[in-house]
This record gives C-alpha cells, sequence and structure tokens, in this order.
C-alpha cells in the first residue's frame, strides 16, 4: 500500500505545478501526517522534489521534472480508454486503475484520452422499459480468474434438459455473444463451450491448465460460432439475386448468405442457409423483387403455396 501511495504523490505532482499536504491527504484520503512523511520519502529516495515554506507555499518538481509511468503513445492511450471505458458502466476497480493511468500520461495525451473514455455510454435496457435486463452470470469472475491463472476447475453444470453434470475442465478463454457469456475449455472429451449462465459450481484445483501452444481464443470462437450456425441453420436454398440487391439480402440474412458468381443474365448466385425449407420460403417470399429461387424443389413449392395462399386472400 505504501508503494502504491508514493506513485499516487508523485503522479499527483506531475499532473499539477504543486501540491501541499493537505491536499495529497484529501486525494489520496490519508492524514497530513501520512502524507508529509510520504512527500519526504520521495525526496529521500531521490525524486527531484523541493518544499517551498510560508503562504502560498507547498511541494514542486524541480524545474518541472516529470515521469512517464506509462510509456503509451497518444494513438495507444485513446485506444486503451475506449476499450476500458464507458467510464459509466465501468467497476470501481477499473476506475481507480483509469484514475491513476490518466495521471500518469503526458499532459498531450491526457485530454484525448479522458475523453476517450468519456465516449461510449452502454445502456443495457431495452426500449420501453427501466428495467436492466441482464446481469453477468454468478460465476463469470471465478472462471475469469482461473483462465487468467491458468488452473483446472471441476466444473458443475445444468444442461439445457435440466441434467446436471461435474467434470474437470482445462479453462482456455471466455467470451461475450450478445448478452450471453461462454466459457471456452478443454475436456476429457475435446474442447467444449460452456454456457456461464448455466454453471452450478466452481471449484479451482492446483493442477495447471494444459493449454495448445497454437491455441487462438479469436479464432478457436469462430470456428465454434460458424459451426453452430450451420446446426441451426442445416437448409439450404439456392437462388439468383439482381446484383442492386445483394445488399438487401446482406441485411435480411447476415452470416447466413453466400454470395457466387454470376450468371450469363447479370444476375448473381447466392446460397443461403436456414432451420427449414418453409422458414426459408417465407423469408425468400417477401424478397420477390431481388430474388428467384432455384432450388431445393421443397423451398419452391413452399413459395408456390405462399404465393396462392396470398392471391386467395387479397387478390
Amino acid at each position: 500500500m505504501r508503494t502504491d501511495r508514493l506513485v499516487a504523490v508523485l503522479l499527483l505532482l506531475q499532473r499539477r505545478e504543486q501540491v501541499t499536504a493537505a491536499e495529497v491527504a484529501s486525494e489520496l484520503e490519508v492524514s497530513e501526517r501520512t502524507a508529509r512523511r510520504d512527500l519526504d520519502a520521495l525526496a529521500t529516495a531521490g525524486v527531484p522534489l523541493y518544499a517551498t515554506q510560508g503562504r502560498g507555499g507547498g511541494w514542486r518538481l524541480v524545474g518541472g521534472a516529470r515521469t512517464d509511468l506509462s510509456g503509451l503513445t497518444a494513438s495507444e492511450a485513446r485506444a486503451l480508454f475506449l476499450v476500458a471505458g464507458p467510464a459509466s458502466a465501468a467497476t470501481p476497480t477499473v476506475k481507480a486503475a483509469l484514475r491513476k493511468l490518466v495521471h500518469a500520461l503526458p499532459e498531450p495525451f491526457r485530454a484525448q484520452a479522458e475523453a476517450a473514455a468519456s465516449s461510449v455510454v452502454t445502456d443495457p435496457r431495452r426500449w420501453g422499459s427501466s428495467r436492466i435486463e441482464h446481469r453477468p452470470p454468478r460465476f463469470l469472475d471465478e472462471l475469469q480468474d482461473a483462465v487468467i491463472h491458468g488452473v483446472q476447475v471441476r466444473l458443475g453444470y445444468v444442461d439445457r434438459g435440466g441434467a446436471e453434470t461435474e467434470r474437470t475442465v482445462h479453462p482456455l478463454g471466455i467470451v461475450a455473444k450478445g448478452l450471453s457469456w461462454y466459457l471456452v475449455a478443454n475436456t476429457e472429451a475435446g474442447r467444449r463451450t460452456f454456457r456461464i449462465d448455466r454453471v452450478s459450481s466452481v471449484d479451482p484445483t492446483d493442477d495447471p491448465v494444459r493449454r495448445p501452444d497454437d491455441f487462438d481464443l479469436a479464432e478457436s470462437w469462430r470456428e465454434i460460432a460458424d459451426e453452430v450456425d450451420r446446426k441451426r441453420t442445416p437448409v439450404e436454398a439456392q437462388a439468383v439475386c439482381v446484383p442492386d440487391g445483394i445488399g438487401v439480402l446482406r441485411i435480411a440474412f447476415g452470416g447466413r448468405l453466400e454470395v457466387g458468381g454470376t450468371t450469363p443474365d447479370g444476375r448473381v448466385e447466392v446460397v443461403i442457409r436456414g432451420r427449414d425449407e418453409h422458414m426459408l420460403a417465407g423469408e425468400l417470399a417477401g424478397l420477390i423483387d431481388w430474388v428467384e429461387a432455384t432450388g431445393p424443389p421443397a423451398v419452391r413449392d413452399h413459395l408456390a403455396a405462399i404465393g396462392t395462399a396470398l392471391v386467395e386472400r387479397y387478390g
């Protein structure tokens, strides 16, 4: 704690031209006597610090001496504060760390870094509701610690059907997907993904995680997400689209759309994935100005049935 306080005093001196013991005491929430001892300790340690007596006196750094404790460039500082913010959503620990870091930054960087931290606001409430819809899952902190410290955990887990099991896993990383959190871990059965809100218990062990040398969390998650998407949308429909309709399809289908080559009549071949033929037909029916489904036959049959029903009702 003393070391942290001495660094904080030094940063305060760098931020202001002059400080008094009373100002240091107020900033660090210590007594004036402790503040004076800390200032004396810095001077004894060789920090170019001197005191001026009398009214308007205080402590100053000789010649405005500065120590950049961060080593960050201007763009790195902005990026860090943008990622660490928004300040409105930061935990008390993060806010304290940001305060210390902003004091350590060189003067030209400080205003931009503080502006970056306040440039984004996170509002977790849905429109029309004053209630926050989502909270972090119960065991998120424990699993983050296990990943950081590289230790195996005995994990209690409740599956989709409500059955609870326990297994020992090697935590490799944590991913936030929308409002859900996932643990990526190695198990005896291979690499698995666990929804953290279904975790019922976490018991860290003393055994180290066996982490593959070539493991990359972002790449691993992309593979997992692609596999999940394909399992959820196993049916493919082939179609041709007018060129200016591709943007519409990208908005409508996102990652379920694959764009191919150009046909002799100038249209673009596309493949669209969906849960089943009926769902795909329903989605394509509203895009008739841009898209013509070419297969499979079941999708075309559903589209014809939708067209007949629309004509009967509205024709």
